[in-house]
């Protein structure tokens, strides 16, 4: 019986561990990142914006009353004094519908415009969310790839300062050669414990965004092959960071509203005109020589009012400077915004096409650092080559494949950061890096 169960639970051992990719991740982390949920709540304030300014244009409809109790004693001359006690109420209803408001015409468009900013801006924080998460995603898998290649050089070191003893022992070998392999292992072990700690700080950021530990991470395959920024000319990823760039679009947004605010201030001098209806009630009473005498009214109207301003002090005409300043400021910083965008999109342009240039010459390095090495460790054991000989060969080796893991991600973080610069990061992008990751090399 035992002999069974362990047939039908070890394939479920043997089975491989497959690791969280990007996009899994990136899906945790839209649930739990509070930045992000607070830019999701930020979106809905903003889109309020437009109902909100809409109401200047709609009718207003009030309803007030009153209920007042009087205790009046009224003395006139040597008469005696008379008390006067009674109940007054009534109510009123109010209508004024807006029909002319310069000034609610152009807050009414001054609200599309800021639910558009709204919107860009929830679309910058799901860009930021996107680098932000594959920073740390890359982060993790590089500090995965440097305690590996540290772990595999003291091991390498471990195996060579071991050797050294015995051939010292034997008398084929000097007792410099021990020195220096227990030096390399001695810095090796520093080396493994600064690793380990970076590989936690990098795993505790990582859960910090997506709210729990992240598990094993898919790395890069190593038949992944990076391509080239399609297309492939740096002058027109400038010229759609200087018109589609999130930062480019929100202070277009924001020249805009200033824009508008200047028109809505000249409005100040421009008269107003209102549709309003009252419907009331009152009940009260009057004494008289004859004795208290009850009145009531119904009021019913309806008529057209304007108002025209004359002068406020200087007020109006000072709200038009500030304005007309503001959007001077407004267009400043749009030229602004244009050229750290096109900047931008330049530094990114060639962080990815000097990325791959990197890539490939680290990748022949490393082949060359992978001959040296069996070269060296035959020419140790043929007596041409000494042990440090072996220990620097080795530690090359290690140093190429983590510069290599280090330049594959970095170069991939710059293709990210350059489709942000021209606003197009979307998830598709985070799909596309997920075909060079391998869900099987848990990490």
């Amino acid at each position: 019986m035992k002999k069974l169960a362990w047939l039908l639970v070890s394939p479920l051992l043997a089975s491989p561990i497959y690791a969280a990719d990007l996009m899994q991740v990136y899906r945790d982390a839209q649930d739990n990142d509070p930045t992000f949920a607070a830019a999701r709540a930020t979106l809905e304030a903003g889109r309020e914006k437009a109902p909100q300014a809409r109401a200047g244009l709609l009718p207003s409809l009030t309803l007030s009353g009153n209920t007042v109790w009087n205790d009046n004693d009224i003395k006139l001359g040597a008469s005696p004094t008379r008390q006067q006690r009674y109940n007054g109420n009534g109510y009123q209803l109010s209508l004024s519908q807006p029909l002319f408001r310069w000034q609610n015409w152009v807050s009414y468009d001054q609200s599309k415009i800021q639910v558009a900013q709204a919107e860009a801006n929830f679309v910058q924080a799901r860009q930021d969310l996107i680098l932000r998460v594959s920073q740390a995603y890359f982060d993790v898998i590089y500090a995965i790839e440097n305690l590996t290649a540290v772990r595999a050089n003291k091991a390498a070191i471990a195996q060579q300062l071991e050797s050294a003893k015995k051939n010292f022992e034997v008398g084929t070998a000097t007792i410099t050669d021990s020195h220096e392999a227990q030096a390399r292992y001695d810095l090796a072990q520093a080396q493994e414990i600064a690793a380990e700690s970076d590989l936690e700080v990098k795993q505790h950021a990582l859960a910090a965004i997506i709210g729990k530990p992240a598990g094993p991470l898919a790395s890069t395959r190593k038949d992944a092959t990076l391509t080239v920024p399609q297309p492939n000319d740096m002058n027109q990823w400038v010229a759609a960071a200087e018109k589609d760039s999130i930062a480019v679009q929100l202070q277009q947004a924001t020249a805009d509203i200033a824009t508008r605010e200047m028109d809505k201030q000249r409005a100040g001098h421009y008269p107003t005109v209102d549709l309003v209806a009252n419907q009331g009630y009152a009940k009260s009473q009057s004494f008289t020589i004859t004795g208290p005498t009850a009145l009531e009214s119904d009021v019913r109207n309806i008529g057209i009012q304007v108002n025209i301003p004359l002068f406020q002090g200087g007020l109006t005409v000072s709200r038009q400077r500030e304005a007309a300043a503001n959007r001077n400021a407004a267009l400043a910083g749009l030229d602004a915004a244009r050229r750290s965008a096109a900047l931008s999109a330049r530094q990114y342009y060639l962080g990815v096409t000097n990325g791959l240039a990197q890539v490939k010459a680290l990748k022949a390095a490393l082949v060359s650092s992978q001959s040296a090495l069996e070269s060296n460790k035959l020419g140790y054991e043929v007596g041409v080559r000494i042990n440090i000989d072996v220990l620097n060969a080795e530690n090359q080796v290690y140093v190429t494949r983590r510069d290599l893991a280090k330049a594959t991600l970095d170069t991939l973080m710059a293709q990210l950061r350059l489709k942000a610069a021209t606003g197009a990061l979307g998830e598709e992008d985070i799909a596309q890096i997920n075909t060079l990751l391998d869900p099987s090399t848990a990490q």
